[in-house]
């Protein structure tokens, strides 16, 4: 793979750890991102010790969704947080901020788990564990960047950074170690919801 033409607007099915070795620091605006959880069915989802070490080369602001529960690896400079809404009740994840701003915020919007929370706040439910809305996703880089900047997202799911840099008119690179994702994000993307 060759940076820029293999890496900017796809959707990269592979392990972010070797890949994002093709990424040149400077080249990079904002990282955003939901890795898996070291308490979190790390069996299922693929947690490992060092996951998020790559992370240290890039020197711009990122924005690292995290457990509540478990510490977070990196330095960081700010923490914010992901109020999700269910039903009667509220739960919530940590998002990291690095190399960046001291303050913090509180993001209040509903989880995606299932066919019927995504019909309740107009978003569709990509049967992945850990989707999040696209409204928040959203909302998260419309604030920390601007139209032409290049997001990376090296734990992409089922595409919801890529589509809400699509629809922010932004760029991005998706990484994203499960064949079964990398095709409902690239559908996603051919389809240009825009939900």
């Amino acid at each position: 793979m060759k940076y820029p033409d293999d890496f900017i607007n796809k959707v990269i099915c592979g392990d972010c750890l070797e890949v994002m070795k093709g990424i040149p620091d400077k080249s990079v605006d904002l990282v955003l991102t939901d890795p898996p959880y070291p308490d979190y069915h790390k069996e299922i989802y693929g947690y490992k010790e060092g996951l998020l070490k790559e992370l240290k080369r890039f020197s711009c602001k990122q924005l690292i969704f995290w457990s509540a529960k478990v510490d977070f690896p990196l330095d960081y400079t700010a923490i914010h947080i992901w109020n999700k809404k269910c039903g009667v009740g509220s739960m919530y994840e940590r998002i990291f901020e690095r190399n960046g701003n001291k303050g913090y915020k509180v993001y209040s919007y509903y989880l995606i788990n299932s066919e019927v929370a995504a019909n309740y706040t107009n978003d569709i439910f990509y049967e992945h564990p850990s989707q999040k809305p696209i409204q928040l996703i959203e909302k998260i880089v419309e604030e920390n960047s601007k139209e032409g900047d290049l997001i990376l997202d090296p734990f992409l799911g089922s595409g919801t950074t890529a589509v809400a840099c699509k629809h922010l008119k932004r760029n991005f690179i998706g990484i994203e170690i499960s064949p079964e994702y990398c095709k409902i994000a690239e559908q996603r993307l051919r389809q240009d919801l825009l939900i």
